[in-house]
């Protein structure tokens, strides 16, 4: 799978995250909205966010298999969304 693609399928989960967080969120807004630091990186306020964390989950598994991610890339893929700027899992009950 070419990195395109990857991160054409990362930025597609990101959108779904914020849109179902609370706040809802527009991942695309964000990231054109994000303040630079001093590092020249994006900063992005996604702490301010919450998930239910079994729709997060739902979301990353439903993108896996929207994009047809290979399986060997499955277990990284998740990893990524999970270290990357995506909003905080809050416990189901």
């Amino acid at each position: 799978m070419k990195q395109k693609k990857i991160d054409d399928a990362l930025r597609d989960c990101y959108r779904e995250l914020f849109a179902k967080s609370t706040p809802s969120g527009d991942f695309d807004l964000l990231v054109e909205n994000a303040e630079i630091n001093d590092r020249g990186q994006k900063v992005i306020p996604f702490m301010d966010y919450e998930i239910d964390e079994a729709l997060f989950q739902q979301i990353i598994q439903d993108t896996i298999t929207k994009h047809k991610v290979p399986k060997h890339l499955q277990g990284q893929f998740s990893i990524a969304v999970h270290l990357g700027c995506s909003p905080r899992c809050k416990r189901s009950a």
